[in-house]
């Protein structure tokens, strides 16, 4: 079948906002599509050949980052925080798992969100629902959920904006080895988890100054002064997303320039609908939601879909069973995909099927469910003699109280009103980000 990057709106479509003025919409798409790509085709291949060395073992990889990207949240400082907090989860998992760490945020574009119903009630009264801030505001008022087109320019902005900044910490200096110690977030540096990472910290610098010792330091050795840390959101808005997919002037080949990396969700995977079209068709490493739901005959016909060449470091499939699920459905679709000599990388995502209802009314997620789905993603990984190939979680640089449990900061029921800041759904704070990483890195050793 040919393809196009608009050939997806000849396809059934979920999880879109019914926008009022049509004109305007095209418009406002126009002019995006004017503007200069976020992200560069070679990149994307870049990130493609790193994500087959996690696919063969070889690198693990983290993605990490907000539930859903705001506009009123956007500062330098956040953006910071978070990039911090991916290189101290790096350098844990690098450093105590012996693997070379693959760094993909969720951010500059994460900003749309699949719900569950197309409306939401409060006090009596029923709106259209909260799609993010690329579509409508969070507020509960009939203005405040009218989707306006000109939020798909203003998340193009602060995506530029905030690439910009992120390619500065990565090339400026802030991820240099010898920063190491500044990479401790302020919040956590006396707790028991700070002072375990400030142990680490310490070793690593004393394995600087021996390296140094030998003549190799961060003036001739780049890969000690700077780093990479890529880009993806899950493509959820296609008309966005269609805006800004440009032929690449060197292969000619079509590629998604609104991040390195994007994915479907667990929604919007079927295979007769607009994402599944629109995805086979860009040259980006994209992944793909694997919940409980998905059969053993669909999960082969969509990796045939979205991977018909069988390249590694294309396809990555995001296991979101939940924690009382992973063990009854996973094993039997890795067999299949093993059997069927799929180059797939597998990584977990165990954040979505543990959403649960606290006591006091707040939606949370708690640690203990979070970490035995962790737990055994890789132990049927290891079980089957496959690969465990890396984590996707929903986490913040900041303290939060969202997600209850964890050794490093004990959060309760009771505590989630405290710093329940999330516009969505509930994320992993950075005590509990840093502690899970520790965890990782001994089934990276073991």
């Amino acid at each position: 079948m040919s393809w196009s990057p608009n050939s997806w709106r000849d396809f059934p479509i979920k999880q879109q906002p019914t926008y009022q003025d049509q004109e305007l919409l095209k418009k406002v798409e126009a002019e995006l599509a004017s503007y200069p790509p976020l992200i560069f085709a070679g990149e994307a291949r870049d990130l493609k050949k790193d994500l087959g060395r996690v696919c063969r073992g070889e690198a693990f990889l983290l993605q990490g980052g907000d539930c859903a990207e705001s506009f009123n949240a956007f500062s330098g400082k956040n953006i910071q925080n978070l990039f911090k907090l991916i290189l101290q989860m790096s350098v844990v998992m690098t450093f105590s798992g012996e693997k070379p760490v693959v760094k993909v945020g969720r951010i500059a574009g994460q900003f749309a969100k699949p719900r569950s119903s197309d409306f939401e009630s409060m006090g009596g009264v029923e709106l259209p629902s909260y799609r993010g801030d690329i579509v409508n505001d969070i507020d509960f008022t009939e203005e405040a959920r009218i989707p306006d087109p000109y939020k798909l320019i203003k998340a193009y902005n602060q995506s530029a904006a905030t690439l910009n900044l992120l390619r500065a910490f990565a090339r400026g200096g802030l991820a240099d080895l010898n920063e190491v110690h500044r990479w401790n977030l302020d919040f956590i540096k006396n707790n028991p988890l700070g002072i375990k990472y400030e142990e680490l910290s310490c070793k690593i610098t004393q394995a600087m100054k021996f390296i140094a010792s030998c003549g190799i330091n961060t003036a001739n050795t780049p890969q000690l002064h700077q780093t990479t840390l890529y880009t993806s959101h899950e493509a959820l808005l296609l008309n966005y997303e269609e805006a800004l997919t440009k032929k690449d002037s060197i292969t000619g080949d079509w590629y998604d320039c609104s991040a390195h990396m994007l994915w479907i969700g667990d929604r919007t995977r079927d295979l007769g609908d607009a994402h599944i079209e629109y995805f086979r068709g860009i040259q980006n490493p994209v992944g793909c939601k694997v919940g409980p739901s998905m059969g053993e005959d669909e999960l082969i016909r969509l990796i045939d879909a979205l991977n018909p060449n069988n390249e590694e470091g294309r396809l990555n499939l995001i296991v979101r069973m939940g924690a009382n699920k992973v063990e009854d459905h996973f094993p039997a679709l890795l067999r299949r995909v093993k059997a069927e000599g799929r180059n797939i990388v597998w990584s977990c995502d165990p954040m979505h099927g543990n959403v649960e209802k606290s006591s006091t009314g707040y939606k949370t997620r708690d640690f203990d469910n979070i970490l035995t789905e962790v737990k055994q993603f890789f132990a049927i990984h290891k079980a089957e003699g496959t690969v465990a190939g890396g984590l996707h979680l929903e986490m913040t640089g900041e303290d939060v109280t969202e997600c209850t449990g964890s050794q490093s900061c004990s959060i309760t029921a009771e505590d989630l009103a405290s710093r329940y800041h999330t516009q969505c759904d509930p994320r992993l704070n950075a005590n509990q980000s840093l502690e899970l990483a520790f965890m990782v890195s001994d089934f990276l050793k073991n």
